[in-house]
């Protein structure tokens, strides 16, 4: 079960269509707009999610990285951020030559709003998933079984043992992508998937296919008789009221649409001119809209409303489109055997290069190549939507992933890390590259001495480390510290190295240390991080020296606190 871990306190509209029997759907919240109070996040670093939406309207480096975004960020049932920036509409034409974009005039560009429908591209690929897996709860696909026992022409080229979990998790071996929009017509294009040969064998290598998500929406049109617009419609965004999620949006929602790209060749596969109101991607435009892999516009609350309904296990009021066990595949990781890929079924899990700070095991989210993302965090039951037109007007203008993580980073920062003991805590910074020291006072231990407090991290395994060590000559030289930690209800740990690293369940621990018998004995909390990610963060509180019955140093104690040397440390109250 997928059970909400946090966040704010909110109710729930009745009980679910299937859960007569369930009794705590009933209790699952529902969304609502509110303050940051209300959804337990710091307005502050929500607002600096806005900030950075914005900045990135500008030169990144060089171009625009964006033409507009929406961003859309809330905890528990409270939607606490729902905001746009910059244009929807706002380039009618590119010039390959000079690298320039042919601006609309004025008074034809559209602003983005709050409620303006993008192009998902890839996260589509979350929408035939829960497809799948609702097909799996109901017995009519075998998660184990070959694709191929649905649809018998896919096992050509070698494909009859790729399974239907190969599929939602990336590791059927097949190739990432072909140019099927270079066939005539669907029967042909067929074809051409039919006769894809995996270039390796299913289970032995992670490799993101768009071609595993297409073949799911030809399992799903076999199994249910139903085209996968249809389905959708029926199964998903019908039933939790999406109305302004949907393959093929007709005409007349233009206006509201984000535009995508100035697609000609060389940069783009199809001469198509300015790209508004249809699907960008290639493949899915040459298959009429509607594809396994892209094809879904939508907007951020119905995002919204889908992240609400995955973080109550499956249901939103009385509306159950999955029962909790099936919620659970979404958030396990099948890809154990290939690190740094963590995947469930349809959803990439701890994605750091994205999700920055939000990222855990249990994160769970997918990006899209119109520049759109969702992050479902339930540690903290918070999630994320940022939803921009990042090819607009040419797809070369922007690169990597900047913006995703950097609205991550501070999404992660909005949700308050409360001192255990106490009114504050030492935090150890979120710099990369960096290297910050605690160092608390020198203080005689010759009778023997136990530091004792509260600790909480959440790192980047491996390389963001937290040390803790002991000097006994004024500095000159440090060992390592050996500790123990103990989670609530749990049992110690001996951290023998004197370390910690990763994820800690985002729970504060309580440690003890001995300290050696000296005259002069100085402890240091050393915090290293390098280039490249890092997570929540790491906290020290509520720490204690005490000798027998004497009280050597206090956190909580002011002349204490003065004696301390914090160098990249700060205290916080969240």
């Amino acid at each position: 079960m997928v059970a909400p871990l946090g966040g704010g306190t909110a109710s729930a509209a009745g009980g679910g269509k299937d859960d007569a029997a369930a009794g705590t759907a009933s209790r699952r919240p529902t969304l609502r707009r509110g303050s940051a109070a209300r959804a337990g996040l710091l307005e502050g670093r929500l607002a600096e999610i806005t900030a950075v939406a914005e900045r990135y309207l500008g030169p990144s480096p060089t171009r625009p990285y964006w033409s507009g975004a929406v961003v859309l960020a809330g905890r528990g049932g409270t939607v606490a951020l729902e905001t746009a920036v910059g244009k929807a509409v706002r380039y009618a034409d590119y010039d390959a030559a000079t690298g320039e974009a042919v601006e609309f005039p004025p008074e034809e560009q559209i602003d983005a709003t709050p409620d303006t429908v993008h192009d998902l591209a890839s996260l589509s690929k979350l929408f035939t998933s829960l497809l799948v897996v609702q097909q799996i709860e109901r017995g009519r696909i075998e998660l184990e079984a070959p694709a191929a026992r649905y649809v018998p022409e896919f096992a050509g080229g070698g494909k009859q043992d790729v399974t239907i979990r190969h599929l939602l998790t990336h590791t059927s071996g097949m190739p990432a992508w072909i140019a099927l929009y270079r066939h005539p017509d669907r029967e042909s294009m067929l074809k051409a998937l039919w006769e894809v040969t995996p270039t390796d064998p299913p289970g032995t290598v992670y490799r993101y296919s768009d071609l595993g998500l297409i073949t799911l929406q030809l399992v799903l049109e076999r199994v249910t008789g139903r085209p996968l617009d249809v389905l959708l419609a029926e199964e998903v965004t019908g039933p939790l009221g999406l109305t302004r999620t949907r393959y093929n949006p007709p005409a007349d929602w233009r206006p509201r649409i984000a535009a995508t790209e100035v697609s000609r060749p060389p940069w783009a596969g199809l001469d198509r001119g300015l790209v508004w109101g249809e699907v960008h991607d290639e493949n899915a435009f040459a298959m009429g809209g509607v594809a396994g892999h892209a094809g879904v516009f939508s907007c951020a609350w119905d995002l919204a409303v889908l992240a609400r309904t995955l973080l109550n296990g499956g249901v939103y009021g009385r509306v159950r489109v999955l029962s909790e066990e099936s919620v659970e595949l979404l958030f396990t990781d099948f890809n154990t055997a290939f690190p740094g890929n963590s995947h469930g079924l349809g959803f990439e899990l701890d994605q750091r290069w994205y999700m920055g700070a939000m990222a855990t095991p249990r994160t769970a989210g997918h990006t899209g190549f119109t520049g759109t993302c969702i992050v479902l965090d339930p540690t903290t039951d918070s999630f994320l939507i940022l939803l921009g037109n990042s090819v607009h007007p040419v797809r070369t203008w922007r690169s990597g992933s900047a913006p995703r993580q950097a609205a991550g980073e501070r999404m992660a920062r909005a949700v308050p890390v409360r001192p255990a003991h106490g009114n504050a805590a030492w935090f150890g910074g979120t710099a990369t590259a960096s290297t910050s020291v605690l160092t608390l006072p020198a203080l005689d231990t010759s009778a023997g001495a136990r530091l004792t407090g509260d600790l909480w991290w959440d790192t980047e395994a491996t390389w963001d480390v937290l040390r803790a060590e002991v000097s006994t000559d004024a500095g000159a030289t440090w060992n390592p510290l050996p500790f123990t930690t103990r989670a609530p209800r749990g049992e110690d740990v001996e951290r023998a190295d004197g370390r910690v690293s990763g994820f800690n369940g985002r729970l504060w621990h309580r440690f003890a240390a001995d300290l050696p018998s000296a005259r002069s004995t100085v402890v240091r909390w050393r915090y290293t991080t390098d280039a490249r990610y890092v997570g929540r963060g790491v906290y020290v509180g509520a720490q204690k020296v005490t000798a027998g019955n004497s009280l050597l140093y206090a956190d909580a104690r002011p002349a204490d606190l003065a004696r301390v040397n914090a160098d990249g440390w700060t205290r916080e109250r969240d």
